[in-house]
């Protein structure tokens, strides 16, 4: 049997050490005590800062030309790499959007986790190049799911278009339902 472990950082503009792994059913929920425990950047133009690492590893199995693979698949919040500028929250409804901000971080990580695993369990893999193609298909999950979280910071102007907001608010719960929908229907096969 194979093992094979490959971090990915995301350094995101706002708050979390706790995990969600693919037992999950919700994403976590975050909250600035608990999540937020790291030193601020003082020279960052932002209030705050998410640090999310998400790892993959998995075991694989070799049998009559067919490769199975046992996947364990976590995304972690890094509380003691994330930050916030306590003295930039004014007043609670500023603190209370700037959580609901990094709540959509989450979500998107919730997202990805969700999809990674349909995505790299739900294949069949060559014998001969089954890492490789594992490996690809891991990168191209995370390539997408940094170029969302990109998206997100620059169209809602890291939470403070209020309106963008809104509507990545209804982008993210629908991507949520799809993979559920996705998820289970898998699961049904």
């Amino acid at each position: 049997m194979k093992k094979l472990i490959i971090p990915i950082l995301f350094l995101l503009v706002l708050p979390f050490n706790f995990g969600f792994k693919t037992d999950f059913t919700e994403p976590v929920q975050i909250n600035w005590e608990t999540h937020f425990k790291g030193q601020a950047d003082m020279n960052s133009p932002f209030f705050a800062l998410t640090a999310m690492t998400w790892e993959y590893s998995y075991e694989s199995v070799v049998y009559r030309k067919r490769v199975t693979i046992k996947l364990k698949n976590e995304v972690r919040i890094d509380k003691d790499r994330s930050w916030v500028k306590w003295d930039r929250i004014r007043n609670p409804q500023v603190s209370a959007d700037l959580l609901h901000h990094e709540q959509g971080h989450v979500n998107i990580q919730y997202i990805l986790l969700s999809e990674a695993e349909r995505v790299l369990k739900n294949r069949t893999y060559s014998v001969n190049n089954y890492k490789a193609q594992i490996s690809q298909l891991a990168n191209e999950v995370s390539t997408y799911f940094d170029t969302m979280q990109r998206n997100y910071d620059d169209e809602t102007e890291h939470g403070s278009n209020h309106k963008m907001q809104a509507r990545w608010d209804q982008i993210i719960q629908d991507k949520m339902e799809e993979s559920r929908a996705a998820t289970l229907a898998d699961a049904g096969k």
